[in-house]
């Protein structure tokens, strides 16, 4: 397939995986009678069979018993889990609890914090655009604590929870099926022990649920699984750079649905903080442009060079 071919087929996957990211609170406002932690034991559950079948046809068991054979590394990967999880069920409470724009602000600000951390301690160096990108994000929040004297902590924890998130999994030498998989086997013992000892709504017995009910709560697995497939996917065919133009797609869904569709109040200090988190993102933005395009400049240079 042609190098062409690929990076469109990868600009499909990309933009697949962070529209399904985008669309996955229409479903979870369609269970929003359930309590959020139940929701996330289902999340669990159903992502780690349907990961494991993945895994079977994939014939990576190999991988999984190496991964296993790790106690360190299954360490890490439990921080991982616990870190994911807990990120998985704030989304799902902020959801379902009239917050979606609060967890829209978590995923466009995402992108920058994970900057600030590959400057902290990957040893990346910020250029100037960046630099001002993360300035302005941090005024819009420092704005919205000073002058309306409320803190967006939904949206920072969704933001920082999944930005160490992601720095762990960067650092630990396991691909990304393999380790979510592990993950989904770490938290399993958790999500059935919270089930069979806490889990108390009229849901929680698949025996007496009808059967569109419980095909919602299975879906929990595909919700998960089906939008981190087309990631990697998409990842495997284009520079990590190039798959951050589509990371606006899922907060844009989001913050659509909460203003339009959920009608949830958009009040003045919300207003100014989207509006300084934009800015920077159209900075950040700029910026990966321009060095992406330099970079390009650079290579057909260095190839037209070659004797």
């Amino acid at each position: 397939m042609s190098l062409s071919r690929e990076q469109k087929l990868g600009g499909i996957f990309a933009a697949t995986a962070y529209s399904l990211w985008g669309l996955a609170p229409l479903y979870f406002k369609q269970i929003d009678f359930i309590p959020a932690t139940e929701i996330l034991l289902h999340r669990i559950v159903w992502s780690f069979l349907l990961l494991m079948l993945v895994l079977l046809a994939l014939k990576q068991g190999g991988k999984v018993l190496a991964v296993l054979r790790q106690p360190k590394m299954l360490g890490w990967l439990l921080l991982s889990a616990l870190l994911l999880g807990g990120n998985w069920g704030l989304f799902i409470w902020a959801v379902n609890s009239q917050h979606m724009l609060d967890a829209s602000l978590g995923y466009y600000i995402n992108p920058l914090l994970n900057v600030v951390l590959g400057m902290l301690f990957l040893g990346e160096r910020l250029r100037n655009l960046q630099w001002a990108a993360v300035v302005l994000a941090g005024s819009g929040v420092v704005l919205q604590v000073l002058t309306f004297g409320s803190v967006p902590w939904i949206a920072l924890t969704l933001a920082g929870s999944f930005a160490i998130y992601g720095l762990m999994r960067k650092k630990l030498a396991v691909d990304a099926i393999t380790g979510l998989f592990i993950e989904s086997l770490l938290l399993l013992p958790l999500a059935l022990w919270y089930w069979w000892q806490f889990a108390d709504s009229s849901a929680v017995n698949l025996l007496q649920n009808s059967w569109q009910l419980n095909s919602f709560l299975v879906a929990a697995g595909l919700v998960t699984t089906v939008p981190l497939l087309c990631f990697i996917a998409g990842a495997r065919r284009l520079q990590l750079s190039t798959m951050g133009f589509f990371q606006y797609i899922g907060p844009s869904f989001m913050f659509v649905f909460g203003v339009w569709l959920y009608h949830e109040p958009f009040a003045a200090e919300r207003l100014v903080t989207f509006g300084l988190i934009w800015l920077a993102l159209l900075l950040y933005t700029a910026d990966a442009w321009r060095y992406n395009s330099q970079l390009r400049r650079s290579k057909r240079l260095a190839s037209d060079l070659k004797p």
